[in-house]
This record gives structure tokens, C-alpha cells and sequence, in this order.
């Protein structure tokens, strides 16, 4: 065995190196893609559950509205109508703007209780409207969650080297979901007093 001999087995065995490298990368980075994209799916699915405990609860709240408030029949069928369109809303941007209008209707029909004293005592109407404080926080916290994963995924599908895997596997980025204003993020919550 000569030098030459050598020299191309040692060319051969790093070529074979630099080779299987490159895939354990490639491997590990396309696992990281699917693990970021699974993380936002995961994350959808939370917003989607809290955004289906809003959409149940709404028809309720009106109800109960609805047996105290007969004059505000304006409100409340406006209420309903946001609700569908909050329903039937396809896109990721869409959904994210009928759900804003949704919860700042909801805090209009929420508000209205101000005028009305024995909706305000209402146990039921009490209820309803803890447990939509309730899903507005997790919703809220579903949206940050579901947004960070969001931005997480769409930098590692345009930085690099990521973006070469995630372009040749059809690694998509994903939309944020609204951005909402602290004002609407929130129900309002009533003074209800104390009923004696």
C-alpha cells in the first residue's frame, strides 16, 4: 500500500464523515421542524377548545339576558350574529377579528346588567358570567402560547439552515392569531353587589 492509497482511503473516510454529519444535522433539524409545527397545532387546538366553551356559553348568556331585558332585543340578536360569524369564520386572521367582535359584544351584553338590578342578582346570570371570565383568561393564555409557537416555528422556517429543509418538505408558515387590545381581551366584570 502506497502514500496514493492512503491519501484517498483518508479523502474517502472524511468525505464519508463530512457526509454522515450532514445528515445527522439534516435529521435533527427536520425533527425540530416537525416538533415546533406539532407544537403549534397543539397549541390551535387549545384556542379552539376555549374559543367552542365561548361560543357554548354565549347562547346561554343571552337567555338569561333576554329574561330581564325584553327592550334590548337590538343587543342581543347583534350578539347572536357575532356569534355565528365567529363560528363560520375559516381563516386563521378571519377567525381572530369575528372572535374581537364577539367578546366586545359579549362585554356590551355584559354591561347591560348595570341596568337592570334583578339580572344583576341573578344566580344563573352570576354563574354564566364567571364562567366566561374564566374562559376568557384561558383563552387568553392559549392565544400568548399559541402565538409564541407560531413565532418560534416561523423563525426556524426562514432562518437558516432550517429554511432549506423546511422549503424542500413544504414547512409552511403559520399565521398569528389576533392581536387583541387589552380592552377586549377581557370581559368586563359588573359591580354586582351583594343581594340581601
Amino acid at each position: 500500500m502506497g502514500p496514493r492509497f492512503v491519501s484517498i482511503a483518508a479523502m474517502l473516510l472524511l468525505t464519508a464523515l463530512l457526509t454522515a454529519a450532514i445528515a445527522v444535522a439534516a435529521v435533527l433539524l427536520y425533527n425540530r421542524l416537525v416538533r415546533s409545527r406539532n407544537r403549534v397545532n397543539s397549541a390551535w387546538s387549545d384556542i379552539d377548545v376555549q374559543l367552542q366553551r365561548r361560543h357554548d356559553l354565549v347562547p346561554r348568556l343571552v337567555s338569561a339576558v333576554d329574561q330581564y331585558a325584553k327592550y334590548e332585543k337590538a343587543t342581543l340578536e347583534a350578539v347572536g350574529e357575532l356569534r355565528a360569524g365567529a363560528m363560520s369564520a375559516t381563516d386563521i386572521a378571519a377567525r381572530g377579528d369575528a372572535e374581537e367582535r364577539l367578546a366586545a359584544g359579549v362585554g356590551k351584553l355584559i354591561a347591560l346588567a348595570e341596568s337592570y338590578p334583578d339580572l344583576r342578582a341573578s344566580e344563573n346570570f352570576l354563574q354564566l358570567q364567571r364562567e366566561l371570565v374564566g374562559t376568557e383568561n384561558y383563552l387568553q393564555f392559549a392565544r400568548r402560547y399559541y402565538n409564541g409557537s407560531v413565532r418560534d416555528y416561523n423563525t426556524m422556517t426562514a432562518t437558516v439552515p432550517s429554511n432549506i429543509l423546511a422549503g424542500l418538505f413544504k414547512f409552511e408558515e403559520r399565521p398569528f392569531f389576533q392581536k387583541a387590545s387589552d380592552d377586549v381581551a377581557n370581559v368586563p366584570l359588573v359591580d354586582l353587589g351583594h343581594v340581601e
